[in-house]
């Protein structure tokens, strides 16, 4: 496949985005493409979603990972290859990712003979609502990868310049429902009932007392409160107030705890309002943490191919790498692809100049790792 033939399959993906575990034509379109250049295709029995698989010599099993699904967002880019589906919009480069790993597919099967190894290329459903990460993981037919790498759009770096940076590189999100439940009233005899808002409200403003006094100041978390509801009339005291939020972690004994003190913290301040409060929590994937010996491998690659490789950006954002990171170490590398507007904007776009190499560069980390 030419870059110009793999810049057009990736306009066509962008055209045609799919939400989380929708990915029924990108899944086609990929299929068709790995099983005309005659590369081994296994099911790893989700609804969307396949592996590649390409064999050679003895030697190491390399995974490579790209994320297909799109975002709930109507397109603003005005671009002429934009979303033709209303609503819904690659807003933060998976149809890049997709495009990437597949040209990386095709290299790798281009120079089949000098494969010592084999490399595993995974094209994943529904990392937007993380659990298409934890499905191909969990598939089995994984298992014997020994190293896993995956790159990400970045619009911060230009095109040519890669983000490699060892250590936690994505938070751990998890998100959480607290329901204040109190007793209602008429508005005017408060006294009646018992107001389940002042309680949401001083749980609102206590609960950043976790981040800023109960941990460590140089360990790294985030606490929002998102979403707060109660009531539905100006002269009824309500039976219920509603609060969701997420807390972000890198480091999973810090994510226990903050777990456990705001579960607490709901319950003391529910009751110290005469109310009773349940916590639930939806539990995301663990942090994404790049092995360091890997990342310098990673770097060493980059470098000897003419790129320019930075440290990338701190971020609290959440990614289900992590959950091939479970199996085997890796690294979760920063692709620079111009634009500055961040990803999940409705006016993200990526520099396509900058799928070509970065196809390349997965090819040649693969090769250059399944005969380490």
């Amino acid at each position: 496949m030419t870059e110009q033939q793999l810049i057009a399959f990736f306009q066509d993906l962008h055209r045609h985005p799919e939400l989380g575990n929708e990915e029924v034509r990108t899944t086609k379109k990929v299929r068709e493409a790995l099983t005309e250049a005659g590369i081994e295709i296994l099911d790893p029995g989700t609804a969307t979603g396949l592996i590649a698989v390409i064999r050679g010599g003895p030697g190491r099993v390399i995974g490579l990972r790209a994320d297909m699904d799109a975002l709930p967002v109507q397109e603003e880019t005005g671009l002429a290859y934009e979303s033709c589906v209303p609503g819904k919009m690659h807003a933060c480069g998976h149809d890049f990712h997709t495009a990437c790993m597949l040209g990386a597919a095709l290299a790798i099967k281009e120079r089949e003979n000098e494969l010592s190894g084999t490399v595993k290329i995974v094209f994943q459903p529904a990392e937007e609502i993380s659990n298409g990460g934890y499905q191909m993981a969990h598939s089995g037919l994984l298992n014997d990868v020994q190293e896993f790498y995956a790159g990400h759009t970045y619009p911060a770096f230009p095109a040519g310049t890669l983000g490699i940076k060892e250590g936690p590189v994505m938070a751990a999100p998890d998100a959480f429902t607290i329901r204040i439940r109190g007793r209602g009233a008429h508005a005017g005899n408060p006294h009646l009932g018992v107001d389940p808002i002042p309680a949401a409200a001083a749980l609102v403003l206590s609960a950043q007392s976790i981040i800023s006094r109960t941990k460590n100041a140089f360990e790294p978390a985030v606490l929002s409160i998102t979403h707060l509801q109660a009531g539905n009339t100006w002269n009824v005291v309500p039976e219920e107030a509603l609060l969701e939020g997420t807390v972000r972690t890198l480091h999973e004994d810090l994510r226990g705890q903050i777990h456990a003190r705001l579960t607490a913290m709901a319950d003391a301040v529910a009751q110290a309002h005469g109310c009773t409060a349940e916590t639930e929590w939806q539990i995301g994937p663990p942090p994404v943490i790049n092995d360091a010996a890997l990342c310098q491998a990673a770097r060493q690659v980059a470098l000897s191919m003419g790129f320019q490789v930075d440290r990338q950006a701190d971020t609290m954002g959440g990614e289900d790498f992590s959950e091939y990171l479970n199996l085997a170490p890796g690294v979760f590398i920063r692709v620079g692809t111009g634009g500055g507007i961040p990803n999940h904007h409705p006016q993200f776009t990526v520099d396509p100049a900058a799928l070509a190499p970065a196809a390349r560069f997965f090819a040649e980390l693969a090769l250059n790792r399944a005969r380490s």
